[in-house]
């Protein structure tokens, strides 16, 4: 039997009264696909904002079997001792094939399920680069207006797409492990340039000689590029999740990093960037469906496809001529 659909009032409402299963549902709303539901999610998104804002994001990004989920239960719980409210965005990996996604983030963050100042919330990543849900960032705001003042964003992975998720929080965490020394030179520059804070996690169970030459292996890889002006220097810490070791250390870089950025002015200017940038995603976003769906300019794009396979016209130019049938030129 299908729940009761809510309105936009009820959803509001709810939002603001921290209940999760209104909350769960209004980021059900947002995350749809359905053309019929984006009215009401703009209308929802557009009422809650006012109510958003106040809270500090933390991304995390790291190569799958670092221990991201067992981090997050652990640092979360660890937050809720410094009288943290936090929210949680697992985003999963959806399948090509399907669409479905694994959405396990939940059952592996025994600390932290059923716990009353806690909400976890896995979302399929979709197609999105950056292994980023499109609506991401609109959960972030109905989080927050929920009054969850310290929000966690989870990404599938790590690679230079992935610096998608620091257009949407206030600072990026790389997490590794031992051994990450070895493939240190294949992660891209793009995400090294935007890491704030590295953890290496499972510390307890590395050789101090093999820490030591990872930390120095870090540093010597952050050194290769130009000085943070408006952000503290990259730090490298450890910690053992698993047994809870170094949450408080990492803690108080946070609260050093949340310092510097509001003193500086950086990270008001951050946030609004991220509204701008969040506003040509969407638009963009907006275009490509309208190019997919609309029957005309499919009919087209086919056309134009034949001809690129045939090599009788260049990517290009194919390009060019379907702008030019958009009369946007």
């Amino acid at each position: 039997m299908l729940k009761n659909r809510l309105s936009t009032q009820e959803l509001k409402d709810g939002v603001l009264a921290s209940d999760k299963a209104v909350l769960g549902r209004a980021i059900t709303l947002v995350e749809s696909q359905s053309v019929k539901d984006r009215p009401n999610a703009l209308s929802l998104v557009n009422e809650i904002l006012p109510y958003s804002g106040n809270s500090f994001r933390m991304g995390i990004t790291g190569a799958p079997g670092v221990g991201k989920s067992t981090f997050i239960d652990g640092f979360g719980d660890f937050l809720l001792s410094q009288g943290k409210k936090v929210a949680i965005l697992a985003i999963d990996p959806s399948s090509k094939v399907s669409g479905g996604s694994i959405l396990g983030d939940k059952t592996r963050m025994e600390k932290l399920v059923g716990k009353k100042d806690v909400f976890i919330r896995p979302s399929p990543a979709g197609f999105e680069l950056g292994g980023v849900a499109q609506s991401t960032l609109e959960s972030i705001l109905l989080c927050e207006a929920a009054g969850y003042d310290f929000i966690i964003v989870e990404t599938v992975g790590v690679g230079q797409s992935e610096t998608a998720v620091k257009e949407m929080t206030d600072m990026l965490m790389f997490l590794t492990i031992a051994g990450a020394g070895d493939y240190l030179q294949g992660i891209k520059r793009g995400i090294m340039e935007m890491i704030d804070l590295v953890v290496i996690n499972k510390s307890d169970q590395i050789d101090s000689q093999v820490l030591s030459k990872l930390i120095g292996n870090f540093n010597h890889a952050l050194h290769l590029f130009p000085a943070r002006e408006f952000r503290p220097t990259v730090e490298i810490l450890n910690c053992s999740a698993l047994n809870s070791v170094g949450f408080d250390q990492i803690w108080d870089f946070v609260i050093k990093y949340e310092t510097h950025v509001k003193e500086n002015g950086s990270f008001a200017e951050n946030r609004n960037l991220q509204n701008l940038n969040w506003m040509s995603r969407s638009l963009l976003n907006m275009i490509q469906n309208h190019l997919q769906k609309n029957e005309l300019l499919k009919s087209n794009i086919e056309k134009f496809e034949s001809l690129v396979t045939s090599k009788s016209l260049s990517p290009l130019d194919a390009a060019k001529q379907i702008f030019d049938l958009l009369n946007l030129g």
